[in-house]
This record gives C-alpha cells, structure tokens and sequence, in this order.
C-alpha cells in the first residue's frame, strides 16, 4: 500500500469516514466518495474491511507520532507539563475531527468484527509501549516493576482517551482540558 495512489485513497477515506462515519455503505459507494473505483480499493487494501483497518492504522500512527515528539522534548530537557499539555492540545484538536471514528471502530473491535480484528492488538499495546517509555522519562527514580509501569500507562491512555470520549459528547473542551491538566499536575508532581 505505498503507492502514490494507494496513498492517496487512504488520505481521502480518512477524511471521509471523519465527516461520515462508517455505517454499512458498500464498498462502491465508498470509492465513488473518495475518487476511485470499488476494484482499486480491493487492489490496494483487500477489501472494505481492509480500507477500514487501513484507515485506524493511519489515524492512530499519526496520534504515535505527536506521543513520540512529547517524548524526544522531555528527554531533551523540556518541561513536562508543558509538553504533555501541547501533547493533549494537538490530540483533542486531531480528536475533534477524528475521535468519532476511532470510536466507531473501536465498537466495532468490540463486537469482534472481522476487519476490527488486528485492531484489538494495535489500539491498546503500542500505546501501553510509548506512554511507559514517557511515563519512565518523567518518573526517573521510580523503581516500580514492569507491571505497575505498564499498569500507570494503562491509566494514562484511559485518562486521555475517556477525556476525549468526553468532549465529543459534550462539547465541553475548556473542562475535559482542566481535567486533563490536573491529570498532568499529578503525573509531574509525582516525578519531582
């Protein structure tokens, strides 16, 4: 799937599931909204199932990825605070046009939906993975074992991710951010 146009077709179908949604539209249906036919995106990502797969891959890579710079700028010797606070800011704003969709297919994962299947391994683990490596950065002298390291990463996707949950049902932004500075007071406080 690196060709340009296989890049280009996941670009548009993120895009298009973000404003929406997944529901049951045919694979035809869903080629004709993002420019190609129903044979390229079978060529490209095996099915519709597979486009959908594709789609939560790119989306979450792209949520990794800003994790990753939070965590270069600690290990560089950047606040924490401020850096995990520009961390949950690009997320919410990536989130209020995508979190709908994550969540849509996270449901879908579930109900053990046969194209949700490999998200079950990749929307939880490699999270769990780059917030224990923060997590450790922040918290040098913490001497816990792996499973209480892995378990305070745990909770700090829930935070984020309940917090998201949140705001897309409310519309309360300014809370589910105070909310989540208090998260990060606690967090920093704890590694100073």
């Amino acid at each position: 799937m690196t060709s340009p146009e296989a890049t280009r077709m996941l670009a548009a179908a993120v895009e298009h599931f973000a404003a929406q949604g997944v529901e049951d539209r045919s694979l035809r249906a869903i080629a004709a909204a993002i420019g190609t036919s129903h044979r390229m995106v079978i060529y490209h990502f095996g099915s519709r199932e597979g486009l959908l797969a594709a789609v939560v891959g790119v989306v979450e890579a792209r949520q990794r990825d800003l994790l990753a710079e939070v965590t270069a700028t600690v290990e560089a010797g950047g606040d924490p605070g401020e850096a995990l606070r520009a961390f949950w800011a690009r997320v919410l704003d990536a989130g209020l046009v995508h979190g709908p969709l994550f969540f849509e297919l996270s449901v879908h994962a579930m109900r053990d939906q046969p194209h949700a299947r490999s998200l079950r391994e990749s929307l939880v683990d490699p999270w769990l993975d780059a917030l224990t490596v923060l997590l450790d950065r922040l918290l040098e002298g913490d001497r816990e074992d792996d499973r209480a390291r892995r378990a305070r990463a745990r909770l700090g996707l829930a935070v984020a991710r309940g917090l998201l949950h949140d705001v897309l049902i409310t519309g309360e932004t300014d809370a589910a951010t105070e909310a989540m500075s208090a998260w990060i007071d606690l967090v920093v406080g704890t590694a100073q």
